[in-house]
């Protein structure tokens, strides 16, 4: 008999908390909760090490904790090798914000207040989202990069097997681990070759997020996306910046 997931609750809100709690075993979930950063970067990182009997599914994390925020637990996660997915819950609404969320590796967010639906929307959409991940690896089939307007999830470029649907850059005997948003903003450029695409195309169409002004947050992952990719991150000849607009990719 196969246990029902597990849910790691980090929230230091006692009342939503507790309805988080209430809602999930409603639904059948399991779950864990805890209050501050570092408690549960702790147990987060003890649960979800391989081998636990007890992983997390999905980890609903605040980002306004006493101790270390969420942006810093979920950071800490990714460094240490763990890919559980992240459902951010914050009061910041900003790009900034939203952006700082996703380049420190989480899967998704939610702004506060939110509607107990869309929670679970969100949520569904990570647990089915993992699930189809862990059965793609006996389908994978390599696609040179192209002009055309097809989509494939496996690329080749300098060397690499780069995996988008499995989250994974490979290259001879190493294994690079891509958060969820990295996958999808390196597919974005990587389906328009030689194209130049703003920064603003990227907030809209991968983040989802209307901004009226210019950001330059996302050059963060730009910067990580390079030292994945290019022989010499510091001269990048694949993944450009098109300075004062955005960026193109170059096969």
């Amino acid at each position: 008999m196969h246990k029902k997931p597990l849910i790691a609750v980090i929230e230091d809100e006692e009342h939503l908390a507790q309805g988080l709690v209430f809602n999930l075993e409603a639904e059948g979930y399991r779950t864990h909760r805890e209050a501050d950063g570092n408690s549960a970067l702790a147990w987060l990182l003890k649960a979800s090490a391989p081998g636990s009997q007890d992983q997390p599914a999905a980890i609903l994390l605040d980002v306004m904790l006493p101790g270390r925020d969420g942006f810093s637990v979920v950071s800490a996660l990714r460094k240490a090798g763990r890919y559980t997915p992240v459902l951010l819950l914050t009061a910041r609404g900003r790009t900034e914000d939203v952006v700082e969320g996703f380049a420190a590796g989480a899967d998704d967010y939610l702004p506060k207040p939110f509607d107990l639906s869309v929670l679970f929307a969100r949520l569904t959409g990570l647990l089915r989202r993992m699930h189809w991940q862990s059965t793609i690896p006996g389908k994978r089939i390599d696609t040179s990069v192209s002009d055309d307007q097809t989509s494939p999830s496996t690329y080749t470029l300098a060397g690499r097997t780069i995996d988008l649907d499995a989250l994974e850059i490979r290259a001879h005997d190493k294994t690079i681990h891509l958060t969820l948003m990295e996958a999808e903003l390196l597919r974005y450029l990587l389906d328009r070759p030689r194209k130049i695409v703003a920064r603003k195309e990227l907030l809209e169409n991968v983040w989802h997020v209307k901004e009226d002004t210019d950001t330059r947050a996302i050059d963060n992952f730009i910067v990580r996306l390079r030292r994945y990719l290019e022989p010499d991150p510091s001269k990048p000849i694949h993944l450009l910046t098109i300075r004062g607009v955005g960026y193109r990719f170059i096969p």
